[in-house]
């Protein structure tokens, strides 16, 4: 919430800035990052600095002109150091969130530089290869159910299917699954791992185009009956691209971190505490 007051807030600055008149900016001439574009009471604004502020505005400012954007960042920097120099007494609540917010920052960017350069061809291969190159095509089911919530009902219903009764009529009737007894009991097509271990076993066991007997779960009394089965196809590289890209940048991102933290010497002397402290804001106040 915080983060986002601070947002609101540098926001509603921008927007006042932007009223002001308007002059334009002079154009470039070998400006670099260093370049002085402002200074309050002799603390220098640096292009640099506005070309980051730019890049954390929300997309609605990107599409303002130009001279517009640049004028709104430059009064905005320059209330901004304003604001910032009339605070003569960091308090301990200000250090420690100066501290975090550097720490948040810097991290983060590590953190996006090695996601960005992890995700190469070669790696996405790589990570295909290990997860599907040798992978044994697995089973997708077609199934429906009855639920009831006893085993009684569960062979009453049963008992009318063996005389010959609709599978499908009777799943409307009868079920207590109202979302798959309105499609007659249809399930669909699912893979295993996707259903409660009880059904699932009962699924892997039925003949197909046979009702099951009743069939317990944490759900209640089942009637399953399988239609048919089939293999589903190893999915190619572009099938599985975006989530092999986020298996790639979290495994490099975890390695990176392993690495720097057991090379950095970690101390924990306050691992200790009472959790319970966390919520004294006082101390920090």
């Amino acid at each position: 919430m915080a983060l986002e007051k601070r947002m609101r807030a540098a926001a509603f600055v921008l927007a006042g800035a932007l009223m002001a008149p308007l002059a334009a900016p002079a154009l470039a001439e070998g400006e670099t990052a260093a370049t002085v574009v402002a200074t309050v009471n002799g603390k220098e604004i640096t292009l640099g600095q506005m070309i980051a502020m730019r890049e954390t505005l929300p997309p609605q400012y990107l599409t303002l002109p130009d001279n517009a954007l640049f004028n709104g960042i430059l009064e905005q920097l320059v209330q901004q150091e304003a604001l910032a120099q009339s605070v003569t007494t960091l308090t301990t609540r200000d250090e420690a969130m100066i501290a975090n917010s550097t720490r948040g920052y810097l991290s983060g960017d590590v953190i996006r530089k090695i996601a960005e350069t992890a995700v190469t061809d070669a790696a996405l291969q790589k990570a295909w290869d290990a997860k599907y190159a040798n992978a044994v095509p697995q089973k997708e089911y077609s199934a429906s159910h009855i639920l009831v919530e006893t085993e009684e009902e569960a062979k009453a219903i049963k008992a009318q299917l063996d005389a010959g009764a609709d599978f499908a009529t009777l799943a409307k009737e009868e079920s207590t699954d109202t979302g798959s007894g309105a499609a007659g009991g249809d399930l669909g097509w699912f893979p295993l791992g996707m259903m409660v271990k009880p059904f699932e076993d009962a699924v892997v066991a039925a003949t197909p185009g046979k009702v099951s007997d009743p069939v317990q779960s944490q759900f209640g009394w089942h009637l399953i009956l399988v239609h048919e089965t089939r293999d589903l196809p190893v999915p190619t590289l572009d099938e599985v691209r975006e989530d092999l890209a986020a298996e790639v940048e979290r495994e490099a991102v975890e390695a990176h971190i392993a690495t720097l933290t057991a090379g950095a010497r970690v101390e924990k002397p306050g691992a200790g505490l009472d959790p319970e402290l966390l919520k004294k804001s006082a101390l920090i106040d």
